[in-house]
């Protein structure tokens, strides 16, 4: 008998598959994205030190998104964490989708991070 796998456990051995591959360093970090029903969740991580550099997200205090879980919000969090990055001085990334397909959110989270200055 087969066992069936939800979307979650399939996604996880995807990112899995992905992060061996993909590794963040100093010079180039990853850009990590994280999205629930809800809310998208983005850091930018150095791998070698495993620190965080910078992270934004739909629930942030200071955040204007009324809604997190559509593809707009998703726009203004790709721009959020841009910026934030391009302050620290960061503008080389690797992209990680996280085990997502790239359409929806993560595309345009992405096509917004690309807009605002990042390169990957």
């Amino acid at each position: 008998m087969i066992k069936k796998l939800d979307r979650n456990k399939l996604r996880e051995k995807k990112h899995r598959s992905i992060r061996r591959k993909i590794v963040g360093t100093a010079e180039r970090p990853r850009l990590s994205v994280y999205r629930s029903l809800k809310n998208i969740f983005v850091q930018i991580i150095d791998d070698n030190s495993g620190t965080t550099l910078v992270s934004a997200s739909t629930i942030e205090k200071n955040g204007k998104v009324q809604s997190g879980g559509n593809v707009e919000a998703a726009k203004k969090v790709g721009e959020a964490v841009a910026r934030k990055a391009l302050e620290k001085g960061i503008s080389n990334v690797v992209f990680d989708r996280g085990g997502y397909i790239y359409t929806g959110r993560i595309k345009a989270l992405a096509d917004a991070a690309r807009e605002a200055g990042l390169k990957f």
